[in-house]
């Protein structure tokens, strides 16, 4: 039911738009940018920080809001807000204690510096829409906990697939059906991919060749599908996902995988290669009630036992003001943890590697992760793919490995490591979350 674009419009016919600060200016920031500030009525992005300050200052004026006014104090940033004008800063904590904000969005796809600007805002009672999948899958959930207990929410966005995912697999159960498969489509997955290999793509498209190359090798849909999977209760067939490749319709995969053991699993996130419609996210689900199940057929949807459902696209920036809104106005999350981690996002050796190397980033040259069941993430100390920047190496690890805690020595003094740490202690293996149903 789309009830958000009239809440909006009576906040503009109010002239009480829902304000919003934007932490990360890169090329999605950009968009969200613009997106708010000729596309969203009833809102208003009253402040940008990065920590490059001419990023903060080009979100701006590639929506057409020229000299917004740098600020370097709380007071100077509430006193440009309460005068209704645009604020730029390169501290971000600004943001996070300011009045006058109703919501934040994180955009920094940045680990340890996005766990840093989430606790600070949760801190100061603010609610954080995040565009951060690496940062959500490694800590989220302790995350959430800090969040609950400050009474604000904290979640992921529309747009991204797993936003789109869950706007699914909510419809999907509010007319009746039992979702058992959350599935992602791409156009490639090649682990071995790096940012050189993706550099004329990234250059093409005015994006980082880091940012690209995750897409490519199969870390971002890790991120991505663990989300989903600790948002519903759901887990993975085997490590890495089954991923497979399949180059006709997702109308037809239905047939592919056994209902019986999705059952038993409590469902199951997954990804296809090269299945149309692409790029798109799909869910499947049954229906116990053989009456219904006549009515599915009678509407094109086929005899089951899996059902197909699939949206066709998804639209990035263009819908995060969408999750703004659901936050502010309805207090509705659109993705969040329900509870213990059920799936984690592990190191994975890209190449050789060598003792005394320290790892390079996400999307970069020495690893990429692959999705594991967080009870084998605990019992067998993997080390997760959001933590593995930094480190250094202790001993040799052979291509396609994965690495554990003990193969590295972890970067000193760093929140998100403490996090995982609280993480791990307040969701002890082998306690669970209810299954979907």
């Amino acid at each position: 039911m789309i009830i958000v674009d009239r809440a909006l419009k009576a906040r503009q016919e109010a002239g009480n738009p829902v304000k919003v600060g934007m932490i990360g200016a890169g090329f999605m920031g950009r968009g969200i940018a613009n997106q708010i500030i000729n596309s969203v009525p009833g809102m208003e992005l009253v402040a940008v920080s990065n920590r490059n300050l001419d990023k903060a200052q080009r979100a701006y004026s590639e929506a057409g809001i020229l000299n917004p006014k740098t600020v370097s104090t709380v007071g100077e940033l509430e006193n440009a807000i309460a005068h209704g004008e645009y604020a730029v800063c390169e501290d971000a904590t600004l943001l996070c204690h300011a009045a006058g904000i109703d919501a934040l969005v994180e955009v920094t796809g940045a680990v340890e510096f996005g766990a840093h600007i989430v606790m600070e805002a949760i801190n100061h009672r603010k609610h954080v829409v995040m565009m951060n999948a690496e940062l959500d899958a490694t800590i989220g959930a302790i995350l959430k906990v800090y969040a609950d207990k400050a009474g604000v929410i904290l979640t992921a966005c529309d747009g991204d697939q797993p936003g789109v995912e869950l706007n699914l697999y909510r419809f999907v159960k509010s007319i009746g059906l039992t979702p058992l498969l959350c599935g992602n489509i791409k156009g490639l997955q090649d682990a071995y991919r790096n940012p050189t290999t993706q550099e004329s793509f990234a250059k093409r498209w005015g994006q980082n060749p880091s940012m690209v190359t995750s897409f490519a090798d199969g870390t971002k849909i890790s991120f991505e599908q663990t989300l989903v999977a600790n948002a519903t209760g759901m887990t993975v067939a085997k490590r890495g996902m089954l991923g497979y490749n399949f180059d006709g319709h997702v109308d037809e995969m239905t047939k592919m995988y056994d209902v019986d053991q999705l059952k038993e699993l409590g469902g199951i996130v997954d990804y296809v290669v090269g299945a149309k419609p692409s790029p798109g996210v799909f869910v499947f689900a049954t229906h116990d009630d053989p009456k219904q199940r006549h009515y599915l057929d009678l509407y094109k949807l086929g005899e089951g036992p899996l059902y197909s459902f699939y949206t066709p696209y998804h639209l990035c920036h263009f819908e995060v003001p969408l999750s703004v809104a659901r936050v502010v106005l309805f207090k509705d999350y659109v993705l969040t943890p329900l509870g213990a981690p059920l799936v984690d996002v592990v190191t994975t050796a890209k190449i050789d590697l060598k003792a005394g190397e320290t790892l390079d980033g996400i999307g970069d040259y020495m690893s990429y992760g692959q999705c594991e069941k967080s009870h084998i993430t605990q019992a067998e100390n993997l080390l997760p793919m959001g933590l593995a920047e930094g480190c250094r190496l202790k001993r040799d690890v052979p291509k396609d490995t994965v690495l554990t805690y003990d193969d590295v020595e972890l970067p000193a003094g760093r929140l998100c490591d403490k996090l995982r740490a609280e993480q791990n202690a307040y969701f002890p293996t082998g306690k669970v979350v209810a299954a979907v149903g």
